[in-house]
């Protein structure tokens, strides 16, 4: 497999409509390993094909919880209700952090590597997390809908934290 390079906004590929999956073959499969090695090195919790380059409706999530990794080809929030405010990152922006309102709780419905539905009942930061990756599919950043941004590069040399921990 390979780490693939983040595109950095303001790529344009950031702002498209990612396209749906219809082969759910052997670059498929490819691609959804690439990308997890890709959020694992950059000690993400979730990534977007778009994030790579790809303009495909494609996402991994892993948030460290019982889920572990959670790969999906063409996810749909089916239902979501209630509210949460929180900070999020993405490794797409770096050095950028903002207060995001989402729904606490979401259903999404979407495909494995195989082409098989399979839906995923989230709630808190998996919410969150899935979420922000299916606005990467959608073109949204999170900097269009944050109420408040900040930079957190000051913050993490000052404390010895690192940056990273984007979606």
């Amino acid at each position: 497999m390979a780490i693939r390079i983040i595109v950095k906004d303001p790529d344009p590929v950031l702002r498209e409509t990612a396209k749906e999956v219809t082969k759910f073959n052997s670059n498929l499969q490819k691609l959804l390993k690439d990308m997890a090695e890709t959020m694992y090195d950059a000690e993400g919790v979730g990534l977007a094909a778009p994030q790579i380059g790809i303009s495909k409706r494609v996402i991994v999530v892993d948030v460290g919880d019982e889920n572990g990794l959670i790969e999906m080809v063409n996810p749909v929030i089916t239902e979501s209700d209630g509210e949460q405010v929180g900070p999020e990152g993405c490794l797409s922006i770096p050095n950028l952090n903002g207060e995001v309102r989402r729904a606490n709780h979401v259903v999404v419905t979407g495909q494995n590597s195989a082409g098989e539905t399979f839906t995923v009942d989230a709630t808190g930061y998996l919410a969150r997390a899935f979420q922000h990756e299916i606005d990467h599919l959608n073109g949204i950043l999170f900097t269009d809908i944050a109420e408040s941004i900040y930079d957190i590069s000051e913050r993490s040399e000052s404390s010895g934290r690192s940056s990273k921990g984007g979606e």
